[in-house]
């Protein structure tokens, strides 16, 4: 295979949406590092200050700087791997190179390790972890069944666990982009109210009225508008986006086409977190085949309404997982959090109205749509409606990911999912 010129990787990416990240990954996977002479073409070609440039690379510390430093080992040394001995799988691997980084979401399957484009996991136990070749492809998280263990109905995860789910064929056996047909058919305030009238809120951490949030986009003046989804979950111990982006990544690309169509919006962003380069490259391929079936791209279904949908992927910095700095990084800025006011419902990407959601808020709403807000809504309680995923991992039996409604106790999640300690003692703190 032909080595690409600079100017080959340059005018890839320089006529789309967002290009430093993607100019800066490609020049970095070529060589194996960002050379100071690659950063002074690429600032020439983005004009961009060097200075500036330079400064928002070395933020991220997942861009290496020295020859060969992207084919190097770096090691999740989370409070989850810590306690599965990801200080032996470092310091085994010190001679390759090896380096520390912060927890990097496979707390489902531990110790992993980067090397290059590629995740690799320390085989269990600590006897193994000594040994480079103990490392081996990390397996699927644990998914359990809510309905199995507590009656519960699962919204979100209800296909997960097929395993053809993550191709287009198995998506579509199950009722895949329905909900969308069923949105693009429906006018766009009928739309906004339903899912309004569900309560989604926002599965991030804030838990701001999806409904209300849409609204705002589409009441906002300005265009192009866009959906950003936020899968840089960077929180340690968090594991739930990975897992549905790489079990029913179409449902990810429905909720963004419908989002979409409520607030008026034409182009999407995935902002991914880096530390899932397998999870990038299956969206990247669903991205084209849902283009190909009609579900993305100049006219969904037919219709006159267009949505282009683009792959971004961070670089490592656990910051980029708020809002403000996530839509700084992706216009090629430091990636610090922005003051607000001006929200990015009015002042988002490129200072225009913008949809930020995460990975699982955007999930949840073909189930909304295809059933109903009511259906969704009649999980949960109080004002705390529909499902919610957790994740376990930790000092516990069994872990893995559950989907209950909201107002599941602690204590059932940990003993009636979890199975309890895994050391078998009373749990004290999570």
């Amino acid at each position: 295979m032909t080595r690409p010129t600079d100017q080959d990787l340059i005018e890839r990416w320089l006529d789309e949406p967002a290009p430093l990240l993607p100019v800066l990954h490609a020049f970095h996977d070529r060589d194996g590092f960002l050379s100071e002479e690659s950063l002074r073409t690429i600032a020439k070609a983005l004009k961009q200050p060097l200075a500036d440039l330079f400064g928002t690379v070395t933020f991220y510390h997942h861009f290496a700087r020295e020859p060969e430093g992207h084919a190097a080992p770096r090691v999740c040394t989370g409070p989850v791997c810590k306690m599965r001995g990801a200080d032996e799988v470092l310091e085994a691997l010190r001679a390759d190179g090896a380096t520390a980084m912060p927890c990097s979401g496979r707390c489902d399957a531990p110790v992993p390790v980067l090397k290059g484009n590629a995740t690799w996991a320390g085989a269990a136990g600590t006897e193994l972890h000594a040994a480079p070749e103990s490392l081996v492809p990390p397996p699927n998280p644990g998914l359990q069944a809510g309905a199995e263990l507590g009656g519960f109905e699962e919204c979100a995860f209800a296909d997960l666990r097929h395993p053809d789910q993550k191709t287009l064929e198995g998506y579509l056996s199950r009722g895949g982009f329905e909900g969308l047909r069923k949105a693009a058919a429906m006018p766009a305030a009928e739309l906004l109210q339903l899912v309004t009238d569900s309560g989604l809120a926002g599965r991030g951490g804030a838990g701001f009225p999806t409904g209300r949030k849409w609204q705002a986009v589409a009441d906002a003046p300005g265009e192009p508008k866009s959906i950003v989804c936020n899968a840089d979950e960077g929180e340690p111990g968090c594991f739930k986006d990975r897992a549905l982006m790489d079990h029913d990544p179409f449902a990810l690309l429905e909720g963004m086409a419908i989002a979409a169509l409520a607030t008026g919006s034409h182009r999407g962003f995935i902002y991914l977190r880096y530390e899932y380069p397998e999870t990038m490259r299956l969206l990247e391929r669903c991205i084209e085949q849902a283009t190909a079936h009609g579900a993305l791209g100049d006219s969904l279904f037919g219709s006159s309404f267009s949505f282009h949908v683009h792959m971004r992927r961070g670089a490592g910095a656990y910051v980029c997982g708020e809002e403000g700095s996530l839509l700084n990084s992706l216009e090629g800025k430091h990636p610090f959090p922005r003051n607000r006011p001006p929200f990015p419902v009015t002042h988002g990407f490129e200072q225009k109205p913008t949809v930020v959601n995460n990975v699982m808020t955007l999930a949840a709403v073909p189930y909304i749509v295809a059933a109903g807000g009511a259906a969704y809504a009649a999980h949960g309680t109080g004002r705390s409606l529909g499902t919610l995923p957790y994740q376990l991992a930790g000092n516990i039996k069994q872990g893995g990911l559950v989907e209950v409604p909201l107002g599941v106790t602690i204590r059932e999640l940990l003993y009636d999912f979890g199975g309890g300690s895994a050391s078998g003692r009373p749990i004290r703190a999570v």
